[in-house]
């Protein structure tokens, strides 16, 4: 599909002014994309404008925790990635192809794929590729992939280390190794003390290794406890600190890694201790038994589970939460300090950047035109005469009647009658609907409408009584979920010069972060029209809502936006029992994270709040 067409220059060439090798970023990544790797649309997108990106590992769904926990937690952490302004980018090997960057589906597949999945170092990649293996990505795996797609920050728990006996076993992780020859940063929250800590330093040491620590201290960390009673030789106090050793180590070439080493949260402090008992009588406990090897680890994390009765899990997922913190704002830093590089080095060539202006919203350029994406559904409204209703198989007389919906739909409806003449991309199936469907709307540019072979045209069944109020409605939108980051994708152009993109909340969560990434790289205003309560909090799960301009939700769909944001906020579905107050109470909320909100209030008409000067009037589209 097509990517953002931009030219990258590397961040080891800056150390070389005497010879300037670009690199198309869009050209590698459609070629990495057409062979081995799928590069999913966001992470692409943000790695072509040079935004920060976080890789993040999968043995952890596949092997590391039991369903759903890993599942949750998976989600979890590329959740606080977003957060943090970073685009999280899961990094596992699916049907003998390489992921960078999962889907829900995806991640559901993988975090259910217990007893299936292949743990996948660096020796592991070309047979299970070769055989079209699936399976998560190691520490070393994913140090390797994230190298190859310019993803310079790898946060991860922790990292494996020179194990117990392993002068004469020689039972050393393949991560020290991959540490020694891959310039990745991994920020993790140090070594296990099952491990032998001190070994596992002076092995990084011999690497090459640049270990550091995360805070106003040299400790460096034993996962579970803060102090492991070794010391690093460097240390950072901040993200912007850690992102300039970063730059400054990429800049020089080398060719070996960093390993940023965070301590465990000072909440977490006092479980860390008690944990740390309990690592250390399983280890007794497994000597004594005489267990050893590669059996070694996995007994000994089962063991302090019991012991801990699962504190030891929660405590595993707090770590990795903070790292996923620390190492977003991180690659922040990252990505700042490579833009201000290359800016300045472009300035000292004399080199223009060509950079495009976006006229104002509702000044457009004569060749753009909105876009709209979203769903197309044709609507059946049955609706039964008699007010005692016949159940159970009993027929009551009505009417039905066949219209043509779907948010999006209707939208560009709207827009084709004022003479916008907008580009519409939707989805409908290859059936007697879609024919109907598209024959209605012949004012309207249908072109962009994909028509998918072996799906069903949306549609939606609405039941009325004799007073006119819904019993019950059943739909059929699977279609909606085609609508993929890939399919709107291949608009990348028409989007890029659109005054204005809408999307309606029928999309997938996926899409709606790829829309909001394109169009914040472009300067596109966003319309986001939320569909239904649930659907509406979609931006605000992901963290696409701070790319959104407007929203137009109704009082119920605003409660449940804001029960996102604020826990204790009500999630009524009472249209009518709302005060001024509460709306713009509530309002105020979501201008945290967008421009311009609407809300319809049925009767009462519709509230306009933005973020603005007092004293600034709205512009002439706003006030129409």
């Amino acid at each position: 599909m097509p990517v953002i067409r931009r030219t990258l220059t590397t961040l080891s060439e800056f150390g070389n002014t005497s010879k300037i090798c670009k690199v198309s970023f869009s050209q590698s990544n459609r070629r990495l994309s057409n062979s081995l790797f799928d590069i999913h649309p966001n992470v692409s997108a943000a790695l072509s404008a040079r935004k920060p990106v976080v890789a993040l590992e999968s043995t952890i769904i596949t092997h590391g925790m039991p369903y759903p926990h890993n599942l949750r937690t998976a989600q979890l952490i590329e959740s606080i990635v977003r957060e943090h302004n970073a685009i999280p980018a899961t990094i596992a090997v699916l049907d003998g192809q390489i992921h960078v960057g999962l889907t829900e589906e995806q991640l559901q597949r993988l975090s259910s794929s217990s007893g299936q999945s292949v743990k996948i170092s660096r020796r592991d990649l070309s047979p299970v590729l070769s055989q079209g293996g699936t399976g998560g990505t190691t520490v070393s795996g994913t140090m390797i992939i994230a190298q190859k797609v310019g993803i310079p920050v790898f946060v991860t728990g922790g990292i494996g280390g020179v194990h117990r006996g392993a002068e004469t076993s020689m039972d050393i992780s393949a991560d020290l190794t991959e540490l020694g020859r891959t310039p990745i940063t991994v920020v993790s929250a140090g070594v296990k003390s099952i491990l032998d800590i001190g070994k596992t330093l002076e092995y990084l040491e011999t690497e090459g290794v640049t270990v550091a620590t995360f805070g106003e201290t040299k400790d460096f960390p034993a996962f579970f406890t803060s102090k492991s009673g070794h010391m690093a030789q460097y240390n950072v106090a901040t993200p912007a600190e850690a992102g300039d050793l970063i730059v400054k180590h990429l800049s020089l070439g080398l060719q070996s890694g960093i390993l940023i080493a965070v301590p465990i949260p000072d909440s977490e402090a006092g479980v860390g201790e008690d944990i740390e008992k309990a690592v250390q009588q399983a280890l007794v406990e497994a000597r004594r038994n005489g267990i050893m090897g590669k059996e070694v680890t996995p007994y000994i994390l089962q063991r302090v589970y019991e012991l801990t009765e699962g504190k030891s899990l929660d405590a595993n997922i707090a770590l990795i939460k903070n790292n996923a913190k620390v190492g977003s704002q991180i690659a922040c830093e990252v990505a700042k300090l490579t833009q201000d590089k290359e800016t300045s080095y472009q300035k000292s060539r004399c080199h223009t950047v060509n950079t495009r202006s976006k006229p104002p919203f509702g000044q457009t350029e004569s060749h753009a035109r909105p876009v709209v994406v979203g769903a197309s559904i044709v609507d059946f409204m049955a609706s039964i005469m008699q007010k005692d209703i016949l159940y159970h198989g009993g027929t009551n007389p009505g009417s039905l009647k066949q219209t043509y919906g779907g948010v999006a739909r209707n939208l560009t409806d709207c827009l084709s009658r004022l003479g916008t003449l907008p580009i519409f991309i939707s989805a409908v199936g290859e059936d007697s609907n879609a024919e109907n469907l598209l024959n209605y709307c012949r004012h309207m540019d249908t072109s962009y409408i994909q028509k998918l072979a072996n799906q069903q045209t949306a549609t939606y069944c609405v039941v009325l009584d004799s007073a006119g109020e819904c019993l019950l409605g059943i739909g059929d939108t699977d279609i909606t979920m085609a609508i993929t980051p890939q399919l709107v994708g291949k608009f990348e152009k028409e989007i890029s010069s659109a005054p204005l993109v809408c999307m309606d909340g029928n999309i997938p969560m996926d899409t709606i972060d790829y829309i909001c990434d394109l169009c914040n790289h472009y300067g596109v205003p966003v319309w986001f029209e939320p569909t239904c309560v649930k659907k509406g909090q979609k931006p605000f799960l992901s963290g696409a809502s701070k790319s959104i301009t407007y929203i137009s939700p109704n009082i119920s769909e605003l409660r449940n936006i804001c029960s996102v944001l604020d826990e204790n906020i009500s999630t009524s579905t009472d249209q009518s029992g709302h005060t001024i107050e509460e709306v713009i109470a509530l309002c105020q909320m979501v201008l945290q994270h967008v421009y311009c909100v609407l809300v319809t209030l049925g009767k009462d008409g519709v509230l306009v709040c933005r973020n603005s000067h007092k004293d600034k009037p709205s512009s002439s589209t706003e006030s129409s």
